[in-house]
């Protein structure tokens, strides 16, 4: 499910996930084991991120919908019916 990332943006997320792991445990990781981690977080996260933003989307487009019609039926012609004499 991950999609390949450019190298630049898997280069950047790899070092800023050292940065990270450096401020807040105050441990140095290497490249390989910064690489391996993101590989890992990024295989069980994005799915669930994904589906995520479907759901968003869709929440979205279904107000989205709800309001076109809404303007579509105002712009509804009102129809008099002409009166019958007999």
């Amino acid at each position: 499910m991950v999609t390949k990332l450019p190298k630049e943006t898997k280069q950047q997320m790899v070092s800023n996930l050292q940065i990270y792991v450096q401020e807040q445990w105050n441990q140095e990781i290497g490249q390989l084991p910064a690489e391996l981690l993101l590989d890992f977080v990024l295989k069980e996260l994005t799915p669930h991120v994904y589906n995520q933003a479907i759901d968003d989307a869709s929440g979205l487009m279904s107000d989205r919908m709800t309001a076109m019609e809404e303007d579509l039926y105002a712009l509804k012609k009102q129809i008099q019916l002409a009166k019958r004499t007999q």
